[in-house]
């Protein structure tokens, strides 16, 4: 279903202008595990929007299912013990720093 989210295969992708090889390259992310926000999709093509909004075309095959955070904030984030409110600091995700998504329940997710 749209929307969901993916993340990026490789670490250099082409961002269309739009669903084909044949549209301008509007600029290449350069990083593997990027989480995109699919917003639309054609049967080999996805249209995404990245952390700072920009919209863009990927094709499929440079795509995972495999889910990642990006800490967008300039302060890191803190990550908890336990999915509760209150619990323990375990660890800082940086500025700009990715980790892989676990399991999700009840609004907290794993971080790995």
């Amino acid at each position: 279903p749209v929307p969901r989210w993916i993340s990026l295969k490789f670490g250099e992708v082409n961002a269309r202008g739009g669903p084909g090889d044949d549209h301008r390259k509007l600029w290449v992310y350069r990083v593997r595990h990027l989480p995109l926000q699919v917003i639309a999709e054609t049967r080999d093509w996805r249209r995404v929007c990245d952390g700072e909004g920009s919209v863009s075309w990927i094709h499929k095959r440079v795509t995972t299912g495999e889910r990642y955070a990006l800490n967008l904030a300039q302060a890191p984030a803190v990550l908890y013990a336990k999915p509760q409110a209150g619990a323990g600091q375990r660890a800082l995700l940086a500025p700009g720093a990715l980790a892989q998504v676990g399991k999700c329940e009840n609004g907290w997710c794993r971080i790995e």
